[in-house]
């Protein structure tokens, strides 16, 4: 009996032995025709060195064309910053004449003159000249005239500034800054009334100086991109020079911003290579900080539209030229 039972068990295991047999020879046979294709998979699966130098090409192509744009995208979003900052300064240079009798503010960025009668501050005070850090120009308590104006220390440069310089902005020289030569009256005082020629004041003291040109044509600020070390941005009346102290300021794209009186801004780009590139070097630091001039003292334009940037620059100062405008290069 058992004997027949055991007979019975082998002749229903022989079978299932040998389909699993069956089936790991299927799968051996399936698993070497797989490593024997693998290779070619993965040879098809490669880069070859001509497709590889082509991708390595294109991205070359597309990172030397996205990065100008993009460059030129940050400018452009400087430059309207910069356009706001000079509109909120020019602002605040109105109210603050509308609030002392039509009295515009000192031009002299860091100067203090004061008598028995006056206190003449600067619109710009110590307090951003060459400080050790931004919590220095904070703490610091002569900010300017114009400081309870515009509380916000980053309204006082541009954001293309160089590094390190808390302010970037002058006014010109023209807006009660230091007398120039052939633009005020000798005999006024400390005041240094303003010259008249025919119905333009040349040296602005007061709003009511500004009758013609009108105030969108007589500048305020200009972007120096560092602090101004001459108090303010020298600019020549009665010569067709550039003052060694300040160089056309290159700032925006081979360009400047700067505002007008009426409280409107501006965006000039310089028309003659030779602005662009006429030679500057660094003055001695201080606190580490450099200041741009004109590398061979004062210079005078030897091109048409070398003289062309100066000149309207010299209109937007001082309302005229005081020399012959018929001058050539």
């Amino acid at each position: 009996m058992a004997g027949e039972i055991a007979k019975r068990n082998s002749l229903l295991i022989r079978p299932i032995v040998s389909a699993h047999r069956l089936a790991g020879r299927c799968r051996f046979r399936r698993s070497g025709t797989i490593a024997r294709r693998s290779p070619s998979v993965r040879q098809r699966q490669a880069f070859t060195l001509i497709e590889l130098l082509v991708v390595i090409a294109v991205i070359a192509l597309l990172i030397a064309i996205l990065i100008p744009v993009l460059n030129l995208a940050r400018e452009r979003g400087q430059r309207t910053v910069c356009l706001s900052n000079l509109r909120q300064l020019t602002l605040a240079w109105v109210v603050y004449a509308e609030d002392h009798d039509g009295k515009i503010v000192r031009g002299s960025a860091f100067s203090r003159t004061q008598t028995f009668r006056l206190d003449l501050r600067g619109w710009l005070g110590r307090a951003f000249l060459f400080p050790e850090s931004r919590s220095a120009v904070i703490e610091h308590p002569d900010k300017g005239a114009l400081w309870p104006y515009v509380r916000d220390i980053d309204v006082y440069r541009c954001p293309r500034g160089q590094a390190g310089h808390f302010v970037t902005y002058s006014t010109v020289i023209a807006a009660n800054g230091y007398p120039v030569e052939g633009t005020y009256l000798p005999d006024s005082g400390v005041q240094k009334l303003g010259k008249r020629v025919g119905k333009t004041v040349l040296r602005l003291t007061r709003l009511t100086d500004i009758i013609s040109p009108g105030a969108a044509q007589r500048a305020v600020f200009i972007d120096m991109g560092e602090t101004p070390v001459g108090n303010h941005f020298y600019v020549h009346y009665l010569y067709p020079k550039w003052d060694w102290t300040s160089a056309p300021p290159i700032r925006h794209s081979d360009g400047t911003t700067l505002s007008m009186a009426d409280g409107h801004v501006e965006y000039w780009k310089w028309k003659g290579r030779e602005t662009v590139e006429m030679p500057r070097k660094l003055l001695p630091p201080h606190n580490s900080l450099s200041s741009e001039v004109l590398q061979e003292g004062d210079y005078e334009p030897q091109t048409e539209d070398g003289l062309y940037d100066l000149q309207r620059l010299q209109k937007a100062t001082w309302g005229r030229l005081g020399y012959s405008a018929e001058k050539e290069p």
